[in-house]
């Protein structure tokens, strides 16, 4: 059995290249029909992303990605004081002072939290990042190898759901297999009853009453449609056992039995008696069985 996939899935890794610089990747997909990259790298980082999208390229197939680089770096700091606007504060309080009598020296410590008195300022060289490139690629196989052990665990989920669903899709068709035929009775009663009231009470012959019965049973048969829904929900379980990339195929025969529920709810949306009801409630079941299957497989892969 093929690995299935679900396309949701998260995983990160952290790495260094050495003491003063770190880096952390993250990569988060979601469902998409083809491979959508979204990288996010700091500034300095354009040669990297092209490395970076050709391996992901190689290693994913589709869905959209978005692969997140945070980069740490332990920078040398420096203390600037601005010695030309510290004077001119320490100036005008001065004048100030002068200007209103007063005798008193200006406070060094509230000068220095004068914002633009002192400043910090990060200097990082280019020496420092060498090595980055080739320390993050070295990360990125096994980031996408786990970010499928994720995808693969919910995929198996998915399955699990997918064939308890078609399990119970076969268990409504079978239901309406057993009921068809008191459905047919009923409409050959209703038939009966009807041609008399047109009639007007003359009597109408049994070879004639068969004959309109048959068109009748052709019309309102779902035989076809139940042998083609119990091939699709085979078919649909077999794919999941096998494995592999599934989406678009489940999706299609998806598509196949709701078409095959729509047609037999119209050949019965006719009939009478007491087993038409319970018809109906099991091709509006049907089709709601089909549309829940139909929300999991657009999240495989």
């Amino acid at each position: 059995m093929t690995q299935i996939y679900s396309m949701t899935g998260y995983a990160s890794l952290r790495g260094s290249v050495r003491d003063s610089v770190a880096f952390t990747l993250t990569m988060k997909s979601v469902n998409h029909r083809f491979l959508d990259l979204h990288l996010r790298l700091p500034s300095f980082c354009d040669a990297l992303e092209v490395q970076m999208r050709r391996v992901l390229k190689e290693n994913l197939r589709r869905g959209h990605i978005e692969v997140t680089l945070q980069v740490e770096r332990k920078a040398s700091v420096e203390i600037q004081l601005n010695a030309g606007l510290l004077e001119a504060y320490v100036k005008a309080f001065r004048e100030a002072a002068t200007m209103h009598g007063m005798s008193s020296d200006p406070d060094l410590n509230a000068m220095l939290r004068i914002p633009g008195v002192m400043s910090t300022e990060s200097t990082v060289g280019a020496a420092e990042v060498e090595g980055l490139d080739e320390a993050v690629l070295a990360q990125i196989v096994p980031l996408v190898k786990k970010l499928n052990e994720g995808r693969a665990q919910e995929g198996a989920s998915l399955a699990s759901e997918l064939k308890a669903s078609m399990l119970r899709l076969q268990a409504f068709g079978e239901e309406m297999a057993a009921l068809r035929n008191g459905v047919r009775e009923a409409q050959f009663e209703r038939l009966r009853s009807r041609l008399m009231e047109l009639t007007q009470g003359v009597p109408v012959s049994e070879e004639r009453l068969l004959s309109e019965a048959a068109v009748l049973a052709e019309k309102s048969d779902i035989e076809e449609e139940i042998v083609r829904l119990r091939t699709h929900v085979e078919r649909f379980v077999t794919m999941l056992t096998e494995g592999g990339e599934l989406g678009k195929r489940l999706d299609f025969l998806l598509q196949e039995l709701n078409r095959e529920a729509n047609t037999m709810l119209s050949k019965t949306s006719g009939a009478a008696g007491e087993n038409s009801l319970r018809i109906t409630e099991l091709g509006l079941e049907m089709k709601a069985e089909i549309e829940k299957a139909r929300e999991q497989v657009q999240n495989l892969e």
